[in-house]
């Protein structure tokens, strides 16, 4: 369930509630000043297919920098996930088919 700001803003707990609203998910490593950016859509629908958990807090635990991995040979998890505006540089994977996006939509409204 989403929170709210002090100023009545919407802060997204889920990468659902981050895609539904457009903001896309930057993981910030916690060893180098490496960041990616996913597309929220993408990343929602591959959490989806895996059985993962897409509250923010579990998802951090999925990804890793893989600059710091090839350089040190081990993963080294995000110290957090940002929410931000979403870009056409945003790293892509497979989207989701309209009508289980539709689905997920209705699930959320109701």
């Amino acid at each position: 369930m989403a929170r709210f700001d002090r100023d009545g803003g919407r802060i997204a707990t889920t990468i659902f509630e981050a895609a539904a609203w457009h903001y896309a998910v930057k993981p910030v490593c916690s060893r180098c000043p490496h960041t990616a950016t996913f597309h929220p859509h993408a990343l929602w629908w591959h959490f989806q297919r895996k059985g993962w958990s897409d509250n923010l807090r579990d998802a951090r635990a999925r990804f890793w920098c893989r600059q710091c991995g090839k350089a040190i040979g081990q993963r080294v998890r995000p110290r957090l996930l940002e929410l931000v505006a979403e870009s056409a540089a945003d790293i892509c994977l497979t989207l989701p088919p309209p009508q289980e996006w539709s689905r997920a939509v209705n699930r959320f409204r109701s």
